[in-house]
């Protein structure tokens, strides 16, 4: 059996246990000015572009409103417009700096949907190449990542500007 230590998360799982989870990391990032340090590529009028910084695969990036909201139809349509908007162009940068076979874009509202964060809905993209799940997913449960964020980060925020 593998063991993975993430001693940075007690923080976060001591709030939850006693009620007082941390602020809303995509509200904290539409808050901040320190866009590499939240992986914040693209600042939109309504909404941004954010890193996953635990990827699937290399590019993953969620599209998110900046008002905390956790239904679709609480989103205003504006906010929604400009997000479909962002999600074609993160498709060319894609297409561009990847050249990925296809891509994933999806959203999970609600715990029983899988949604990591519940009360911020947020559109993941991600690009895909035949044969990127390999056996390090499929045996050792182990992404493995061929790009550090850092260069995504760059790739991207450039791409977008």
């Amino acid at each position: 059996m593998d063991y993975l230590w993430s001693p940075w998360r007690f923080q976060y799982m001591a709030g939850v246990t006693q009620g007082t989870q941390p602020e809303c990391f995509f509200c904290a990032a539409v808050k901040s000015t320190h866009d590499e340090e939240t992986l914040v590529v693209y600042r939109g009028k309504k909404v941004f572009v954010i890193l996953n910084r635990y990827p699937y695969t290399s590019g993953h990036v969620m599209i998110v409103p900046h008002a905390h909201v956790a239904e679709l139809n609480l989103c205003d349509a504006d906010a929604l417009k400009e997000m479909m908007e962002l999600a074609q162009r993160v498709e060319a940068a894609f297409r561009t700096n990847y050249a990925p076979d296809g891509m994933n874009l999806g959203m999970n509202l609600g715990k029983a949907a899988g949604a990591g964060v519940e009360g911020h809905l947020h559109l993941h993209i991600l690009p895909r190449w035949i044969g990127d799940t390999n056996f390090m997913t499929v045996t050792g449960e182990t992404r493995v990542q061929p790009e550090e964020l850092k260069t995504t980060f760059e790739k991207l925020r450039k791409a977008l500007a």
